[in-house]
């Protein structure tokens, strides 16, 4: 099968108190984008990045182009550049830089095994309340049956195509486009490497990582 990766490097920064797009923070001296791509060489035939307008010409990919106002937005201009012969596509947000390889093999081992599209989680393991919009608690939930969602999410691509073409805007995850036209998403086991860097405490976590090697 032919893979793609549309890897989504979106964020300002702001909440890292950084001066440039968060892709482009440097993290034990490459940016999360670089530490990002390395993750896929192996897995991808294609590479498409993702990137804020104006920061093109800042990073070296296969294909590079200028996201969208919305993360959906932007997804959207990456997929429209993966070549027509591909039959899957990796979907993956540069603010987790440091997914593992056996993640990347078991979001693709379940799309090879008939999957529409492929979702790799964590349990919860918080308590979740529901609360009000006065901060009064309303409920606990069930955390039994939550997952954490982390990316890459995989999909065959005529399905995230079609998901693109007819979904609702505003959704968080691509894979929320496909259970809305009523797709088969299955889950596999993340983890906690794939963390997504937000805030300055995740930038020092991430140092951590990249300093471990």
């Amino acid at each position: 099968m032919t893979v793609a990766a549309v890897l989504v490097a979106g964020g300002s920064g702001a909440r890292l108190g950084a001066e440039v797009p968060k892709a482009f923070v440097p993290v034990g001296g490459q940016t999360l984008v670089e530490h990002a791509l390395r993750r896929f060489v192996r897995h991808v035939a294609h590479t498409v990045l993702v990137v804020p307008a104006g920061w093109e010409s800042h990073v070296e990919a296969s294909v590079i182009v200028t996201g969208g106002a919305t993360r959906q937005e932007s997804v959207d201009a990456g997929l429209r550049a993966v070549p027509s012969h591909v039959d899957y596509v990796l979907v993956h947000d540069v603010a987790r830089p440091f997914v593992p390889d056996d993640v990347i093999t078991r979001v693709l081992a379940a799309l090879r095994a008939g999957a529409d599209a492929v979702i790799p989680g964590l349990p919860v393991t918080d308590t979740i309340k529901r609360v009000d919009g006065e901060g009064v608690v309303t409920g606990t939930v069930d955390r039994a049956d939550l997952m954490a969602v982390q990316t890459p999410q995989g999909f065959r691509r005529s399905v995230l195509l079609a998901a693109h073409a007819g979904g609702a805007a505003g959704a968080t995850d691509d894979a929320a486009l496909v259970e809305a036209m009523g797709g088969r998403v299955v889950v596999v086991a993340g983890s906690p490497e794939a963390f997504k860097i937000t805030t300055a405490w995740d930038l020092m976590l991430a140092e951590a990582v990249a300093a471990r090697g």
